[in-house]
């Protein structure tokens, strides 16, 4: 038995990776940031595009589509043909809030994708082992979403600003992107969340409201959502870090 095992093995075809598509939403108006943080210079680089090349040299990913401000479609356009974006099939007008630019996209991927990556665009120091991860996962899983451990105390406080308890700690994780879905599931999900017209901040939400659940993986401390003019100064430390 042991030796017609082995011979079968043998000849077995190898498991396939997941076909997976990539949704980048970024179609936020910057405000806190005061400056436009998608095109804005993050070592020689526009942000959006760091973000970009890091999907399209991933191998678990077969295309890309962007969701934008419906005034800047041709400028992102521009912007992948300039750095030389090769996956990016759309590039797209998102809506005026997260769930509705994230519905945008994940309705436009390829028909054939059996994972959904959603990715926020504003997170250009993702890595390939952070995307290859989360892909992974969600295809032994219907979803996955990489975490870091939280390292502050946390407390929740009423609405007179008044402390009414401590969250713990040990069960507390701050999600990060790319969340990877089973493509059904997310596209079913989000649009029950626009007709409910829920304020979802992240698109696992939409599958809690489903009662689905999600498997977390191992994220990165530098992966971080550029939001303010610090958050600027901390990346582009950390890219000058990375490249020695």
């Amino acid at each position: 038995m042991d030796t017609l095992k082995k011979i079968t093995n043998l000849f077995r075809e190898p498991e396939k990776e997941p076909h997976c598509s990539a949704v980048i939403v970024a179609a936020g108006s910057s405000e806190r940031m005061g400056t436009d943080k998608l095109t804005a210079d993050l070592c020689g680089v526009p942000v959006l595009v760091r973000t970009l090349r890091v999907f399209d040299a991933c191998a678990l990913v077969n295309e890309i589509v962007v969701v934008t401000r419906g005034d800047r479609i041709e400028e992102i356009a521009d912007l992948c043909k300039e750095y030389g974006i090769k996956k990016v099939s759309k590039v797209l007008a998102g809506g005026s809030t997260r769930v509705e630019s994230a519905l945008v996209g994940v309705s436009e991927v390829d028909p054939k994708a059996a994972r959904i990556a959603i990715h926020d665009g504003a997170r250009p120091l993702v890595t390939t082992e952070v995307i290859e991860r989360t892909v992974r996962a969600a295809k032994e899983y219907y979803a996955a979403v990489p975490v870091i451990p939280s390292t502050d105390t946390l407390k929740a406080v009423d609405e007179k600003g008044y402390v009414v308890g401590t969250v713990d700690r040990a069960t507390t994780w701050r999600v990060q992107t790319p969340q990877v879905f089973k493509s059904d599931f997310i596209k079913g999900a989000l649009t029950k969340a626009m007709e409910k017209n829920l304020p979802l901040t992240d698109d696992c939400s939409a599958m809690e409201m489903m009662g689905v659940k999600t498997m977390t993986v191992p994220g990165d401390e530098d992966n971080i959502k550029l939001t303010t003019p610090r958050d600027m100064i901390l990346a582009e430390a950390i890219l000058k870090a990375r490249e020695g």
